[in-house]
């Protein structure tokens, strides 16, 4: 049997590292984390995390990063399973708050991220996140359904305030109570997008729009 090609190897030593630590992070937080116990739990050495990741807090960026890819691609499947544009965009903001309440994203990416890596809306993520939000506003003014507004205004704009729900959650003494207002709240929002006579497609009920298959 041959060696793996070089390439291989360094693709899986980065996912051991990134693995142990998301674990460590998500369990006993980022500043409580031992570098030496996380590295040997996945048989490396902390110079593997030096050399792949420059730092602890190299690290911690490539963890945020698969758990944002894993968020994205839930976010989109909750997004196309809708009947209506509007529906999905609505059921996609809510599902986003909502994920506040999980105990990895709320303790890695909404506390120890901000708190380690700064304002989470100046993270390379956020790029993506307003340029696809961007282009489904621009799709929801094109056929109607929303009033003439900027769509990267209004998708800064939007994402802003979700990205301060899930904060609020992650950081209240009752994220369940926390989520059901902000939710509730953030829809209120939404339908002021809204062009006037248009139905948001879920009658007295705009707090539980992401409960109900669509």
């Amino acid at each position: 049997m041959g060696h793996k090609p070089r390439k291989e190897m360094i693709a899986e030593t980065r996912a051991k590292l990134v693995a142990a630590a998301r674990h460590a992070f998500g369990t006993v937080g980022y500043a409580e984390a031992s570098m030496d116990d996380f590295t040997a739990s996945a048989g490396l050495t902390r110079g593997a995390l030096y050399h792949h990741f420059g730092d602890k807090k190299g690290l911690l960026q490539a963890v945020i990063a698969e758990i944002d890819a894993e968020m994205l691609a839930r976010l989109k499947f909750v997004s196309v399973r809708a009947d209506t544009l509007w529906q999905g965009f609505v059921d996609e903001c809510t599902a986003y708050i909502e994920m506040a309440l999980e105990p990895e994203i709320q303790r890695i990416v909404l506390r120890d991220g901000p708190a380690v890596l700064g304002d989470p809306s100046q993270w390379p993520s956020q790029n993506e996140c307003i340029r696809s939000m961007s282009e489904n506003l621009q799709k929801l003014k094109d056929e109607g359904t929303i009033v003439a507004v900027d769509p990267e205004a209004a998708a800064r704009l939007v994402s802003g305030a979700s990205l301060h729900a899930a904060q609020w959650i992650a950081n209240s003494e009752n994220p369940e109570a926390t989520s059901k207002k902000a939710v509730k709240a953030f829809n209120v929002l939404l339908e002021g997008l809204l062009r006037q006579g248009r139905s948001t497609g879920r009658p007295q009920a705009p707090a539980e729009v992401d409960k109900s298959p669509a």
